[in-house]
């Protein structure tokens, strides 16, 4: 369900678009309104990815297929459209975001977790409309991480994804300047229209300007192996997402840390994962551990992302909130807020207004 609502037209084709903050919700939605014509300036304090949009994951996963929502159909939609819109950017720009449908598979514990994941992969064929399969297969098809399931079988779904974080940033920036777009480090005029794709500063910043509280940032922690897994499905056990790369590495992530003394340090947590990412997978084992990030990821009150008018301030949009969703999330995103700053149209779902976080 989608508001359908129309406001005023604010942008225009070959108008100057000013977007703030240069993550994958900023760069994506640039990138979408400058191929629609719009002379865009992104502007970022730090510079490209310097928030969550540089982590190292970069698992674009779907919601299981039940309980179906307006999240979850939005969500679909924009897996769906992922592999023609991170193609277009590639072509464009000449970037390669590490894009690629892999799909996702789930160990399962016991005959109850089978039956379930039987019943939601009936419910699939009707909610991916055939788009994407959520099967129970055996275990031994999958190599080489060698990862161990109790029951001897998983869920596979080949609907989700992965792109490696910092390459998609470069790759949409590669994208916006070979569209004629700027993209600015540091201090820099507005012009025209304003989009805030700013992170967990903007959730504080807009909180602070309508004095509400909005969301916060969560912190995460992750690491990325040196190990060539080549196109094996990502993995999601205990709760941990392990995600092979095209680039020869694996990344694995992340905790979820509400409380924490400094946002950009890791620590014993994150040493506990990559612990238990070798129990799991035992062929990493071995493995290097080359990277190790942490960051804080803007996570909304209302759980979903925040996207629309920025209330009583004319000509200015929010695209925020994509906490751990935010790469999978992108080219819907992009979408939508093209459609509204440049065309006047609002087809926002519910639950996503920014208002819904009040």
């Amino acid at each position: 369900m989608t508001s359908g609502l129309r406001i005023n037209r604010v942008g225009a084709l070959g108008d100057q678009v000013t977007v703030r903050g240069a993550g994958v919700f900023g760069l994506a939605c640039a990138f979408e309104m400058a191929r629609r014509g719009a002379s865009v300036r992104v502007i970022d304090i730090k510079g490209i990815g310097a928030g969550a949009s540089g982590g190292t994951v970069g698992a674009l996963a779907p919601h299981v297929p039940e309980n179906w929502n307006p999240k979850k159909q939005f969500q679909l939609e924009s897996l769906l459209m992922a592999a023609d819109f991170w193609a277009d950017v590639a072509r464009i720009g000449g970037g390669d975001a590490g894009y690629g449908r892999i799909g996702r598979v789930q160990p399962l514990q016991d005959a109850a977790q089978i039956a379930r994941a039987q019943t939601r992969g009936e419910n699939a064929k009707t909610l991916w409309q055939g788009q994407a399969v959520w099967e129970v297969v055996p275990a031994r098809r999958f190599g080489p991480l060698g990862f161990h399931s109790p029951s001897g079988y998983v869920v596979q779904d080949t609907l989700s994804a992965r792109a490696c974080p910092r390459a998609a940033g470069d790759a949409l920036a590669r994208a916006i300047r070979a569209l004629g777009g700027e993209i600015l480090i540091g201090a820099a005029d507005e012009t025209g229209p304003v989009l805030h794709a700013t992170g967990t500063a903007g959730l504080s910043e807009l909180g602070t300007a309508l004095g509400k509280s909005l969301g916060a940032g969560i912190k995460g922690q992750a690491a990325v192996f040196a190990f060539d897994a080549g196109d094996m499905p990502q993995i999601y056990a205990e709760s941990l997402h392990i995600i092979p790369h095209s680039n020869g590495t694996v990344a694995i992530g992340s905790t979820s840390e509400r409380d924490y003394s400094d946002p950009e340090s890791t620590d014993a947590q994150l040493e506990t994962l990559i612990e238990k990412t070798r129990r799991i997978c035992p062929e990493l084992a071995a493995a290097p551990v080359i990277d190790r990030w942490a960051g804080l990821r803007p996570r909304a009150k209302s759980r979903a992302p925040m996207l629309g008018p920025w209330p009583d301030r004319a000509g200015h949009f929010i695209a925020n909130g994509g906490f751990k969703i935010g790469f999978g999330m992108a080219p819907k995103v992009a979408q939508v807020m093209a459609d509204m700053i440049l065309e006047g149209r609002a087809d926002i779902p519910q639950g996503f207004h920014v208002e819904d976080s009040f």
